[in-house]
């Protein structure tokens, strides 16, 4: 029994040892010593535990390589480099947020009958809200001062609709003759010298521009006064258009706040301050672009009215709004009314009118971008081009009024949201709601 025993106990000391702890003949007493250290700490930690020893594991070669000193194995699996694999985390989070942006912007024209007039309300605001701070400075009541600046709204708004539809409907006639008197010069010189053309076909061209005239005079005048099919979706959104803007002048800076009292105190500071600061670039950008516009219309529409063109108020009207469309919208409206120009009075007024264009269009891109709306909001010209695509592309002509100051508030409001510090808006007034 006791030599059944001994054995188990120096194999297990064996065990534990390993081959070091074995008698080497070219070591030496210097192994036998190694071994006879490893045998009795073999023997401390057997009676110490008490239990029977565990079976050693078996070790794979690489880690026995490199106990042994020698190189480990290298792995049979390929690794990725570090580029694609931050690459393809990277894709998949864009797309991710690209089709987030997606379907919001889907949604949003499936809404569009509310998401319209909830975007021109927060301009109009904009616009107005400057007013009604400083009725409230100069002592007026709240409520009676934002009634005050929302009836000068209404009565302005609903004044040059009606201006305009009277307008269309009367110079139409006048446009249609005019275009059928100047259609006959045209054709008249050209059947003469020096161009000699052929005058059958000439005649051709003339009565079909004369007969479409004539079948789409009652038709615009109709749409213009009566409306068409997209007349109830604008009258709709012109009401809860006011309707919204009405509220945001009356409780705007009550509903921000309520908007970001769930936030936690320091994201809250932070999403404050972003939103005076989008806020107060908002109002900078329309305050510019509203002078801007106004001498725009004055201008073009006195050289209108010195040369004698049909519409002048449809015209003026146009290029009052066209102005919020830089540097796309009057180039579109000046053709259009040099083309009214050259078929209703002739190639001399259509030159003279170009002129003009290109003379007020130098005078606002050095004198009136730089001094009113650059000090402002400053934009690169190639970010507005860029931007001014996108939001054509995606929402037509209302995405592209919409982008620019979009691109604007986003400029100013995202560093102040990322830093937490207060970004002063050049010229910019204080939101006193």
């Amino acid at each position: 029994m006791v030599a059944v025993h001994g054995t188990t106990v120096v194999g297990y000391m064996y065990s534990m040892t390993g081959p070091s702890a074995a008698p080497d003949a070219e070591s030496g007493s210097g192994g036998g010593l190694q071994s006879g250290s490893g045998l009795l700490e073999a023997a401390r930690r057997l009676f110490t535990r008490g239990s029977a020893p565990e079976p050693a594991q078996p070790r794979e070669n690489g880690s026995a390589e490199a106990e042994a000193g020698g190189e480990p194995v290298p792995s049979r699996e390929p690794q990725v480099p570090r580029l694609l694999q931050g690459a393809a985390s990277w894709s998949w989070r864009l797309l991710l947020v690209g089709l987030l942006i997606y379907i919001t912007f889907r949604l949003a024209v499936d809404l569009r009958l509310v998401v319209l007039p909830f975007v021109a309300a927060m301009l109009l605001t904009a616009l107005l809200q400057p007013l009604t701070a400083r009725l409230k400075r100069a002592g007026m009541a709240p409520l009676l001062a934002t009634w005050c600046t929302f009836l000068l709204a209404v009565i302005v708004i609903a004044g040059v609709i009606s201006l305009f539809a009277d307008r269309v409907s009367a110079d139409y006639t006048t446009l249609a003759s005019e275009v059928t008197r100047t259609a006959r010069e045209v054709q008249r010189s050209l059947a003469g010298p020096p161009f000699h053309l052929n005058a059958r076909r000439l005649q051709a061209y003339y009565n079909d521009l004369v007969k479409y005239i004539s079948q789409h005079k009652g038709q615009i005048a109709g749409t213009v006064l009566a409306g068409g099919k997209y007349a109830i979706e604008l009258l709709t959104g012109l009401i809860l258009m006011l309707f919204i803007s009405f509220f945001l002048l009356k409780d705007g800076g009550k509903i921000w706040h309520w908007l970001i009292k769930g936030l936690r105190p320091e994201p809250r500071r932070r999403v404050n301050l972003a939103g005076e600061t989008a806020w107060r670039t908002l109002v900078a950008y329309m305050r510019g672009t509203t002078l801007i516009a106004a001498i725009h219309a004055l201008f073009i529409g006195l050289a209108l009215w010195l040369l004698g063109v049909p519409l002048l108020v449809p015209f003026i009207v146009l290029v009052f709004l066209a102005a919020f469309l830089p540097l796309v919208g009057i180039l579109v409206v000046g053709a259009l009314a040099i083309l009214v120009a050259l078929a209703t009075k002739g190639w001399v007024a259509a030159v003279i009118l170009l002129a003009v264009l290109l003379v007020e269009n130098q005078i606002e891109s050095h004198l009136l971008q730089p001094l009113v709306v650059g000090r402002l909001v400053r934009l690169h010209p190639l970010s507005i081009i860029l931007v001014l695509a996108v939001g054509g592309i995606i929402a037509g002509i209302p995405g592209a009024i919409v982008a620019v100051p979009f691109t604007a508030v986003i400029t100013y409001a995202w560093p102040v949201l990322r830093s937490g510090t207060r970004l002063t808006v050049p010229e910019g007034p204080k939101n006193d709601q």
